[in-house]
Formats: C-alpha cells, structure tokens, sequence
C-alpha cells in the first residue's frame, strides 16, 4: 500500500460560499472513504481557504481517482484543478510510540 496526496491547488471565486450547496455530499463521501480505511486525513487549507489537502493510503492511485470523479466539489466546478501526487512517507507511517505508552497505562 501507498500514501498519496490529493491537492485541490485552485478553487473558484467565492468558493466558502458556494461550496456550502454541496458541502454535507462532500463530508458524506469523504466520511465514506474514511471508514473504508482509505481516507486518513483531509481538510481545507486556511488563512485564505483557496484549496485542500487529502491524505490516502490505498493500493494504488485508483482509490484516489474514484474519490475525485464522485467529489460534488469536483464535479461542480468549485474546484478547478487538482493533483494526485504518490507520497512518500519516513516518519509517521506506523502508530505512534506514545499511542501505545497509553493504551498500555489503561
């Protein structure tokens, strides 16, 4: 399995306003991808909101295409370019040390 980031680089004008329309179908599907084990982590970027960053870890970049095509963000125009990019992760890619101190203290 790989980790791949999504970025959503370019949003349209006024996209917090517009993107409230489509932004419970947006959550569900992502919400969706998540419980699948797909999704690990995803969120606009802020101070300005102009784009968004979703972290996969799937088989390969398919997972990540599939999400993009249903994405109602996409697929309405709010966001208007995007990249899927393999990433390659050194640290951070096992659960963390101190995760298991307090699951071992309870």
């Amino acid at each position: 399995m790989s980790y791949f980031a999504l970025i959503y680089s370019e949003v349209c004008d006024a996209y917090v306003e517009k993107r409230a329309t489509h932004r419970e179908a947006h959550l569900k599907l992502a919400r969706e991808s998540f419980e699948r084990g797909e999704l690990l982590l995803a969120g606009a970027l802020a101070d300005p909101v102009d784009g968004a960053l979703l972290v996969f870890h799937a088989n390969g970049p398919e997972v990540v295409e599939a999400f993009v095509r249903s994405d109602p963000y996409v697929c309405n125009g709010l966001v208007r370019r995007w990249s899927i990019r393999t990433w390659s992760v050194v640290v951070g890619n096992a659960p963390h040390p101190c995760a298991r101190k307090a699951e071992s203290a309870s």
